[in-house]
């Protein structure tokens, strides 16, 4: 029996995960088999790589058939997720030699403050404008945060959802320089209903807004190696949305490529819909035409909280994405350390529409495969996923754009909501820009204890939200609630005693403090 180990910062739609994942199973491809079928010489890999065992090709046969018989997907899903598949049983992974990795230079990994200044003609503006689609990955639930439907939809400041921001934001470029960019929604089958019926109330808009679904694969029972739902379980638990790597097959299955290619379309800006600072930038769509570069990952610099997000190195001669499954245990201290590897992926991502084109039809996007395991209903199931960012090797003159810090804003959590809710924040025509009176460029670390998990639970805890202009960090456990007009500055503790209720009175200032009854107040 043999394990894959496998860490991503993923940053998927449902939640930023940072996913390590050690799996025994016998269906994960294992050397001894190709060694024993295929090469003499057990320290040979050369001949095993794309090598499938016997029993594995029994297996993925057995699948094959299976998912042929399952009515609930397309032909094109199929022989996607059969293919996903047979890249994993191949035993097909991605090795780095260590000693080859070197530090992007500044044409690879593009300083922000060295792009181009965008042209102050308007008309030139507006032609760049009409090159751009923006696709939202709107396929998470907002379940982490106790809420149904899609996350999208959560309302995050003065009343407006993430997707009302976005609408907003969208709305009024378009007004501005009289473009029209499109915006693209890739749903899941878990988003897909409840996201056709929010955006009937964007219809007297000026955006044409497009929505499209996700792939959605089976998952797959560990025991026998075959699709859940043919094992009777055919509601939405025997399927699962294989991440947002297969943003570029379905853009093209869908047939929205083509029509934004027939529309004059070039550039298409990925983000996750939870990303608050992932917004159009003018200087960077102008540089990626000018410099004709088919694929553009924002990244940004590491703080402590991201040493384990994947970063972009330079490796036999292309830009690649170096996560930390790739890298051998005795140098997981260095991938960690803020020296050496200054830099992490936002899943902020610029690509060129007939560069997908191209390489989906080619078959050449094999990005890693994520193992995900899950259990469903007491049974042990596996989904396959992959990585948008991971797609940065297969495309031509690809780069890195080293952006301020304000352009990841996620909102995960309601720690996160915290933050933008607050005073650290404003929000105009969309945009939620941070408030220039904090001086520190780091945001406040916050630690909110699980009886704020829920958003309901978290909005009902504070009367109003708290001053955090000079936080440093806020820390808070049990059943505590804040009145209104409350100011936290410096580093401030509030926990509840075992069974006691702790409320913060109206305009208290709390100042490195720590209070854990009403006489702390």
């Amino acid at each position: 029996m043999h394990a894959i180990g496998l860490f991503t910062n993923c940053a998927f739609e449902t939640l930023s995960c940072h996913l390590f994942y050690i799996y025994p199973i016998q269906t994960t491809f294992s050397y001894h088999h190709c060694f024993s079928q295929i090469s003499p010489d057990p320290s040979d890999l050369s001949h095993c790589r794309y090598t499938m065992a016997a029993a594995d090709t029994e297996k993925l046969n057995n699948l094959r058939s299976a998912v042929s018989n399952l009515t609930q997907i397309s032909d094109n899903e199929k022989s996607g997720f059969i293919n996903l598949v047979s890249r994993y049983l191949s035993g097909e992974a991605q090795h780095v030699e260590w000693s080859k990795i070197q530090t992007p230079t500044d044409k690879i990994v593009v300083p922000y403050d060295t792009l181009s200044a965008v042209p102050e003609d308007a008309a030139q503006t507006k032609s760049l404008l009409d090159k751009l689609v923006v696709l939202k990955l709107n396929g998470g639930l907002g379940t982490t945060m106790g809420c149904t439907g899609p996350k999208s939809v959560i309302e995050v400041r003065n009343g407006l959802t993430f997707l009302d921001l976005i609408v907003i934001q969208i709305e009024s470029l378009n007004k501005k320089y009289g473009c029209s960019v499109p915006l693209l929604l890739m749903n899941s089958f878990n988003t897909h209903e409840d996201t056709q019926k929010i955006v009937e109330k964007y219809a007297g808009s000026n955006i044409e807004i497009h929505t499209f679904n996700q792939s959605q694969y089976p998952r797959l029972v560990v025991d026998d190696f075959l699709p859940l739902p043919s094992k009777g379980e055919t509601g939405k638990d025997g399927w699962y949305p294989p991440g947002h790597g297969d943003v570029f097959p379905s853009l093209v299955n869908s047939g929205k490529l083509e029509a934004l290619l027939s529309q004059g379309k070039e550039y298409v800006f990925v983000a996750n819909s939870d990303n608050l600072g992932a917004v159009v930038d003018l200087k960077i769509l102008n540089h990626l035409i000018e410099n004709k570069n088919e694929y553009c990952m924002e990244v940004t610099p590491k703080t402590l909280a991201d040493v384990k997000g994947g970063t972009l190195i330079s490796y036999d001669g292309k830009v690649q994405l170096l996560e930390i499954a790739q890298v051998p245990d005795e140098h997981v201290n260095e991938f960690k350390s803020i020296e050496k590897f200054k830099i992490f992926n936002t899943n902020n991502l610029w690509v060129n529409l007939n560069a997908i084109k191209r390489l989906v039809q080619a078959d050449a996007l094999k990005m890693e495969i994520i193992p995900n395991p899950k259990e469903v209903n007491g049974v042990k199931v596996l989904q396959l996923e992959t990585a948008a960012g991971a797609a940065i090797k297969f495309f031509d003159n690809a780069i890195g754009i080293n952006v301020p810090r304000s352009r990841f804003l996620p909102v995960k959590a309601s720690s996160d909501l915290l933050l933008v809710q607050s005073d650290l924040y404003t929000e105009q025509d969309g945009y939620v820009i941070r408030n220039p009176a904090r001086t520190d460029p780091a945001n406040p670390s916050i630690e909110l204890s699980p009886e704020f998990k829920k958003v309901a639970d978290f909005l009902k805890r504070f009367k109003s939200i708290p001053s955090i202009i000079d936080l440093d960090s806020l820390k808070v456990s049990g059943d505590v609630w804040f009145g209104s007009n409350v100011v936290l500055k410096g580093k401030v503790v509030v926990a509840a005693n075992s069974g006691e209720k702790l409320e913060i009175p109206d305009r208290a200032v709390l100042q490195n403090k720590e209070v854990h009854g009403a006489g702390d107040n």
